[in-house]
């Protein structure tokens, strides 16, 4: 169901967007306001919009009676926390995370079956996971040791990556899952390296292994060659599609990395990339590279540099330990002035509207996922569905676009609706639930829903453009007895989320 044009054209004016609408008075126009104005400036609910995929009552109340560094000390040791409503979602999912030898057993070969699964587990765990840290920490990294799915060849091995080399090593050290990224069949599939022999090494690998993986633009031609000579023999078992070393494909001879020099004269040269993993994972540029992606990701799209190069430091003096640095970011100076400075992608607005609105799983079944996966897909931002191996863009311009919004819009008012997907549970009286009693206007009640949807009341002219979709006045009165209330309520709801406060991560 799409959102009338009223109000897709009365939100349009509202949030400022580039879209194109009927003219509406100037008053109804939000007045300039710094992002942080729209969002506020409570320090613990900036943090649950940058340390989760949204903030919910549950989560912040927790946040609040733990504390800030309480709660983010909680989140980093996410194996003490119980996860039973995402385990049992996933569950209906087993070939999500499965072994290869399973996936093999279990569904003809080339299947989209298992992949298919990895994109509705990857959307339950990030909606209703207790471990939201893990989660959004989890993403971070799959995208930036990204490995597309679906994408030919890995039907079988992408959701034992997923399990065995980002999950496995997301609150690890870099290195060890740099390691385990570069013997895994789905990154050797996907960045063709195990179709490297000694007589043509593919570079294909080799050169993404700097540029994307660790130090960036910093490489030479002279070291791609390198590489690739180095790591010939790192490939796939083409009977049982597992990670193998041939040395009969390794090609031997003297090599001169980035600062790493090694004789390669064996043919057994699987020791020989694993140390150039290890030093690669350990260059201060690598250091700088991560810690800037982190800033992007979890700061602003311009990262400060004074961040970057503590969390660099941090980085290197904890031998590339993951936690030290995202505890050194979420307790800066920098994190803290951060607020209203990221803007959600399309898949987190879609994660984070279902929690804000408190809609629950399918009580059985897995349709409801498959329905939520299809909206972030036609959004152009399903989770792994990037087919270039530089993982989604996390800046605000990407995805900022008429149709882009208007997606969003029609999201909203699909879930706030009940409408789509109908098998998602939800209060019996979602305004209710939402809004607590009845107040006496119209004003107080979308005041009573973004205080309770984002965290502070909209700006006044954000107010009035929202209730003019129903006709009403922020003085207009309200009562149990009004007839309209009924038939607004999914507008009014789906205009709160649509309003640039709730854009902002």
């Amino acid at each position: 169901m799409l959102i009338a044009g009223t109000a897709a054209a009365t939100v349009a004016v509202t949030t400022g967007l580039a879209l194109e609408a009927p003219a509406v008075a100037a008053p109804t126009r939000a007045a300039a306001a710094a992002p942080g104005d729209l969002v506020g400036a409570d320090p613990i609910a900036h943090l649950l919009r940058r340390a989760t995929h949204g903030p919910t009552p549950a989560s912040l109340a927790e946040a609040r009676r733990l504390g800030a560094a309480a709660w983010l000390e909680r989140q980093l040791a996410p194996a003490k926390i119980a996860d039973s409503v995402s385990d049992g979602l996933v569950a209906r999912l087993p070939l999500a995370f499965a072994a290869i030898a399973d996936v093999r057993a279990a569904v003809a070969k080339n299947s989209y079956v298992p992949m298919k699964q990895l994109g509705r587990a990857t959307i339950a765990r990030a909606v209703w996971s207790n471990r939201q840290l893990f989660e959004v920490t989890a993403a971070f990294w799959a995208n930036h040791l990204h490995v597309a799915a679906p994408s030919s060849g890995v039907w079988d091995s992408r959701g034992d990556y997923e399990a065995r080399v980002i999950r496995a090593h997301a609150f690890g050290r870099f290195a060890d899952m740099l390691k385990a990224s570069a013997r895994h069949p789905a990154m050797l599939t996907y960045l063709d390296q195990r179709s490297s022999t000694k007589q043509h090494p593919n570079e294909n690998y080799a050169r993404e292994l700097m540029e994307l993986h660790t130090v960036g633009m910093g490489y030479t031609e002279d070291d791609v060659q390198a590489a690739s000579r180095l790591l010939t023999g790192l490939t796939v078992n083409k009977g049982s599609g597992q990670y193998a070393y041939d040395a009969s494909l390794h090609l031997t001879g003297a090599v001169r990395i980035l600062g790493f020099t090694h004789a390669n004269a064996g043919t057994d040269g699987e020791a020989a990339a694993l140390a150039l993993l290890d030093h690669l994972a350990r260059l201060p540029a690598t250091a700088e590279r991560l810690a800037r992606k982190l800033c992007v990701r979890f700061v602003a799209d311009e990262a400060p540099e004074s961040l970057v190069t503590r969390l660099a430091e941090v980085y290197l003096a904890n031998d590339t330990a993951i936690v030290p640095v995202l505890r050194a970011l979420f307790t800066s100076a920098e994190f803290a002035a951060s607020i209203g400075r990221k803007t959600r992608t399309p898949y987190e607005d879609l994660i984070a509207s279902v929690r804000a609105l408190g809609l629950g799983p399918e009580k059985d079944g897995v349709a409801g996922l498959d329905a939520l996966y299809d909206i972030v897909a036609g959004a152009g931002n399903a989770p792994f569905r990037w087919s270039p191996p530089n993982g989604f863009p996390d800046v605000a311009a990407i995805w900022a676009s008429p149709s882009a919004f208007l997606a969003r819009c029609n999201a909203h008012l699909n879930l706030a609706g009940g409408w789509y997907p109908k098998q998602l549970t939800r209060p019996a009286d979602l305004l209710s639930t939402l809004a607590g009693p009845l107040p006496a206007t119209y004003g107080a009640l979308i005041d009573a829903l973004a205080v309770r949807l984002i965290g502070v009341r909209l700006p006044a002219a954000h107010t009035a453009a929202v209730l003019s979709v129903a006709g009403k006045l922020p003085t207009s009165p309200l009562t149990a007895k009004d007839g309209s209330l009924a038939g607004n309520a999914p507008y009014l709801i789906a205009l709160v989320l649509d309003s640039p406060s709730f854009q902002l991560r």
